[in-house]
């Protein structure tokens, strides 16, 4: 993978009738840098015909302001691999370990210099054997962020985050806001 920015989530929750609300998913799937660059739009749930799960998260998404020139800069991957629909309750047993093995071969050995991770991602991991660097690994913040690990001997350095899901809403949105302003300008000084 070669994404400069990959945020972690646990699941891809799409409506349940996703292909007839926004036919571009298959395009989006098949290639989404493609996709962004060619419609500007870095994700189909922010199109106007799209009324499921994750069109707040992509909306949000859009207040950091990559630019569709980035598209191959940035990757959204989860722990379940494939789209669930609904509010889930995710537990260990619900994750393939080869994709975990895979997850952190990324963190390891990929080329992500910001690596942002969900609090409730960051709580599973933290079960899971390849990821129990999470447990004993202190915290500490910078601005908004909660940095889980900073890679400073590896090329490119590379800093993983813990950052709020961007669908929160209510009583943490102002929280997620200021994530996202220090998240914005951590994307412009890298351009």
């Amino acid at each position: 993978m070669q994404a400069k920015y990959i945020f972690v989530g646990l699941d891809a929750n799409f409506a349940i009738d996703v292909e007839t609300q926004i036919p571009e998913i298959v395009s989006y799937l098949q290639d989404g840098s493609q996709f962004w660059r060619k419609t500007g739009n870095h994700h189909p749930f922010v199109l106007d015909t799209y009324k499921g799960s994750g069109g707040l998260y992509h909306k949000n998404f859009k207040l950091i302001e990559f630019t569709r020139d980035e598209a191959g800069q940035v990757s959204f991957v989860e722990l379940v691999q494939k789209p669930t629909t609904g509010r889930n309750k995710l537990v260990v047993g619900d994750l393939l370990l080869q994709h975990m093995n895979w997850l952190q071969n990324i963190f390891d050995n990929g080329n992500a210099k910001y690596i942002l991770i969900s609090p409730a991602a960051t709580k599973l991991m933290k079960n899971i054997s390849v990821f129990s660097w999470l447990r004993y690994n202190p915290n500490r913040n910078e601005d908004d962020l909660v940095v889980l690990r900073d890679n400073a001997t590896a090329v490119p350095r590379q800093i993983i985050y813990e950052m709020y899901h961007l669908s929160n809403y209510g009583k943490y949105d102002a929280k997620l806001k200021q994530q996202i302003i220090q998240l914005k300008k951590i994307v412009i000084s890298e351009r």
